[in-house]
């Protein structure tokens, strides 16, 4: 049977589509474009945002409109945040739980033609587990070791999507780490939706973890996808300074560069505990780049809080600003504050927050002009190839490479969104 999956969101989204695929092809299914005929169709579906579910809702459509016989899965954040939703199309319904045993859930429906909706009021306390040893057609291999989220920030759906946290056992990441490895992938990137959290519910700590992954052998790269300011204590801090792995980019969400906005969000920090952090970082790795999220629009962002935080962005020399306009979601403490932002201003202050991500994009980028750098290569077209550094500079060699392989190249020209590199 011919398989389609679309995935949606984020880099735990795009592990558990990954898992599923392998385990799909593994049992003879073949994996197919997702807007070819298909027998099954998987959505794997985001919340994050109310263009998120709206995208979830329209790929859902899409499948059904490409074969209406076809067996429709759709699962993810989207269902559990829309816990009534009901499709008549859909066949079977699942939330951020079961995707582990998705080949059941499909034989199940085909014995009993009858549509298949499993949702739960309450998580298990127990990570789902999921192992992999290969990673489709990428470079980069990534590893889920973390589940769900207690923080509750004001605006965020996501806790009550994912539950509380979970951890995958440190022993099942060493080995699924160690299996990629000895499969050729060089760079690992962890991942979570509370990624820095790893361990909270095993006594364990997210520095104990990185200090294992740094004995294995033949890792090239270790990147963290994502990881909260609060996170970076002095046992982390030591751990980044001594690690010969961990790469030159750290992604730290942001969210507000002011204090009141912070704490109407419910974030756990400052301005100022994020600054001496990011400092603290810049003394240990002089050259390391750092993007962040950044939410415009909040609540109560009055033009002067907007301006207060764009100045306080910019003073940070961000490498890169993920820029996402307030989204009032159902459910959430934000969703029922006062002087909710027009969306007009909210369009108006995201564009001029993007410029100046591009600004300081290309004045990072620039920096490393005539520098030497290891590339990761990733793609070839046309002649020429394409991969990243460990500080994810984008780099383009006028020459094909072999794919996978790490090249050493010095950075010639900044051709935005990409360094030209000359392979050495």
């Amino acid at each position: 049977m011919k398989v389609g999956i679309c995935t949606l969101g984020c880099k735990v989204n795009t592990y558990e589509s990954e898992y599923v695929e392998n385990l799909l092809r593994n049992h003879n299914y073949e994996i197919n474009d997702f807007n070819d005929v298909n027998d099954i169709y998987i959505i794997n579906t985001c919340s994050v945002t109310n263009s998120a579910d709206s995208k979830s809702r329209k790929m859902i459509h899409r499948a059904i409109k490409l074969n209406k016989n076809a067996i429709i899965i759709a699962m993810g954040c989207f269902i559990e945040a829309n816990k009534d939703y009901k499709e008549d199309g859909v066949s079977i319904i699942i939330g951020n739980k079961d995707k582990a045993n998705i080949l059941d859930l499909i034989d199940e429906h085909i014995k009993s033609k009858k549509q298949i909706i499993k949702l739960y009021d309450h998580f298990d306390d127990q990570f789902e587990n999921m192992q992999m040893a290969t990673f489709g057609s990428r470079s980069r291999a990534f590893v889920k070791i973390q589940d769900g989220c207690e923080n509750f920030c004001s605006y965020c759906i996501i806790p009550y999507t994912r539950g509380k946290c979970r951890s995958k056992d440190k022993e099942k990441v060493i080995e699924e780490i160690k299996d990629l490895v000895k499969n050729g992938y060089k760079e690992v990137v962890l991942t979570g939706i509370h990624t820095g959290h790893y361990g909270i519910d095993k006594n364990y700590t997210f520095s104990s973890l990185l200090q294992e992954l740094e004995k294995i052998k033949g890792l090239k790269r270790l990147r963290i996808s994502s990881i909260e300011i609060t996170e970076l204590d002095s046992n982390f801090l030591e751990v980044l300074k001594n690690s010969k792995i961990i790469v030159d980019h750290m992604h730290i969400p942001l969210q507000s560069g002011t204090d009141e906005i912070l704490k109407e969000m419910n974030r756990k920090y400052g301005t100022k505990y994020y600054e001496d952090k990011i400092k603290a970082i810049r003394k240990i790795r002089p050259n390391i780049s750092i993007t962040t999220d950044v939410i415009v629009g909040f609540p109560g962002e009055t033009e002067e809080l907007f301006e207060k935080s764009y100045a306080f962005i910019k003073k940070l020399q961000f490498t890169k600003i993920h820029v996402f306009p307030y989204s009032k979601r159902k459910g959430t403490k934000a969703s029922k504050l006062e002087n909710q932002v027009d969306e007009n201003l909210k369009k108006r202050r995201s564009k001029k927050l993007i410029a100046l991500s591009k600004e300081l994009e290309n004045a990072y980028m620039n920096r490393f002009i005539n520098s030497e750098q290891v590339v990761l290569i990733e793609t070839e077209k046309q002649g020429n190839s394409f991969g990243h550094t460990s500080n994810f500079l984008y780099v383009k060699i006028q020459k094909e490479c072999k794919k996978d392989e790490m090249v050493k190249v010095r950075i010639v020209k900044n051709e935005y969104p990409y360094v030209i590199g000359e392979v050495i």
